[in-house]
């Protein structure tokens, strides 16, 4: 069990009670405490938290706006911000950004993911292979560089510190350059001598320490020692999607001083996002998170003939593909369910879920321009068979297509008596069909 789904079973029984008295209270605490520590969270820093959660819930006096159970979740969710930290506003200016952290954090791949997040903020980015001691470290950036299209220095056979200073002068246009340094297997006194040398050449604006959630509570000590050697502004922290560790690493990081400025969200350049407090304990608790879905959706979902298409209330096969397509380049379907407040669904649904979306591009993708954009040819048990052969479907699966995405136009014309809710979902979550075809 991850360290959320943990939270949410705690506060499932809370919600689920039938009386919020001291006893009821006590039993969230220990629910809590449970998962936290299983979360590698700080023995010390469980019991600071949870002592102060079961205070506030039987002590204050809930507001007028909440029940009783609300009020437990609301302290349960407020302490939990506290615990982990606050949001990071990254600056969206010209910079020159250090990166610092031991072998296997993830640096390399994590200047991919900044030039990711920075190009989309319209700024130029430069990235600089100074990391020496790796075998392959070079060509490994000098390929990120090429796949983004941003600018890249490097040179074999020269040492870090020549590599930075030719840098600054090859890559003097670029708005922000991204600096990979090198790491070791533990911290000690030639990274400690190499960092230094580096950070007196360099001037960074931003020092950020790059941490692996899997590492846990040893996050903290990592981050001491990287801030005694040159001074740390930030802490990113990678694999945040694949560890059941990384509330012990945000907390640990939180109660050493220092602040995480990043999170990792998974392998892809795009899955990396400024650190909210608010959105990721929001997540942990279970609540959804429509905002970030919004904001998602508004990346990808770009198509004017889509939105005019909903907007007009007309729905054929072509603005159905087109919807699919946008879902998919939404991410992972169990990430999306996510933000909509659909945790912990069993893998063999979502599994089922994410077959559909293929199945549904595959026959689409069958059928003639004409069946297309005349979906009630599609009635028809013959055309069924033909894209069921075409698609390499069986024609039940076909059918379930149809039926599914008559299920989409009957909600469409259930929303044109609402033009202006449906201009506003039209325009924000382009996938809104597409979810409920799965029975979202």
């Amino acid at each position: 069990m991850d360290l959320g789904e943990g939270i949410r079973k705690a506060l499932a029984k809370i919600t689920g009670s039938a009386l919020i008295d001291e006893a009821a209270v006590k039993e969230l605490v220990r629910e809590l405490q449970r998962a936290l520590i299983s979360g590698d969270v700080s023995v010390k820093l469980v019991f600071e938290l949870t002592k102060r959660i079961e205070e506030r819930a039987l002590r204050e006096k809930p507001s007028p706006l909440y029940g009783p159970r609300e009020h437990v979740v609301k302290v349960v969710y407020e302490e939990l911000v506290n615990l982990v930290g606050e949001k990071f506003e990254p600056k969206l200016e010209k910079q020159k950004i250090m990166l610092l952290g031991l072998f296997g954090s993830g640096k390399t791949s994590l200047c991919a993911k900044l030039t990711k997040f920075y190009q989309g903020k319209g700024l130029k980015i430069g990235l600089i292979a100074a990391d020496v001691h790796r075998p392959a470290a070079h060509e490994q950036l000098e390929q990120w560089a090429k796949q983004l299209n941003c600018g890249f220095y490097g040179r074999k056979g020269a040492n870090a510190e020549q590599i930075v200073r030719e840098a600054l002068v090859a890559l003097k246009d670029f708005d922000v350059l991204v600096l990979d340094t090198a790491g070791r297997s533990a911290f000690d006194a030639e990274l400690a001598h190499e960092l230094k040398t580096l950070n007196e050449v360099f001037k960074p604006d931003a020092k950020y320490l790059v941490l692996s959630a899997d590492v846990g509570q040893v996050a903290g000590r990592q981050a001491e020692e990287f801030n005694r050697t040159v001074g740390i502004t930030g802490v990113i922290i990678t694999k945040m999607d694949g560890s059941g560790k990384g509330g012990g690493a945000l907390s640990a990081v939180r109660a050493s001083g220092a602040k995480v400025a990043f999170i990792g969200t998974g392998e892809k350049p795009d899955a990396l996002e400024p650190f909210d407090a608010r959105k990721y304990v929001a997540r942990l608790c279970g609540f959804p998170d429509l905002q970030g879905l919004l904001e998602k959706a508004k990346e990808v979902g770009d198509d004017e003939a889509l939105s005019k298409a909903m907007e007009e209330g007309k729905l054929d096969y072509n603005t159905f593909l087109s919807q699919m397509r946008s879902m998919r380049k939404l991410g992972p379907l169990k990430n999306i369910l996510a933000m909509m407040g659909a945790y912990d669904l069993p893998e063999e649904m979502l599994g089922k879920s994410e077959e559909k979306l293929k199945q549904f591009e595959a026959a689409v993708q069958s059928m003639t321009p004409y069946e297309r954009t005349h979906p009630e040819a599609m009635k028809n048990s013959k055309r069924q068979e033909r894209v069921a052969k075409g698609a390499g479907m069986t024609e039940g699966e076909v059918r379930e297509v149809v039926s599914s995405f008559e299920k989409a136009q009957k909600l469409m014309k259930g929303l044109r008596g609402n033009r202006g809710l449906l201009k506003k979902l039209s325009r924000g979550i382009p996938n809104l069909n597409a979810l409920k075809a799965l029975g979202g």
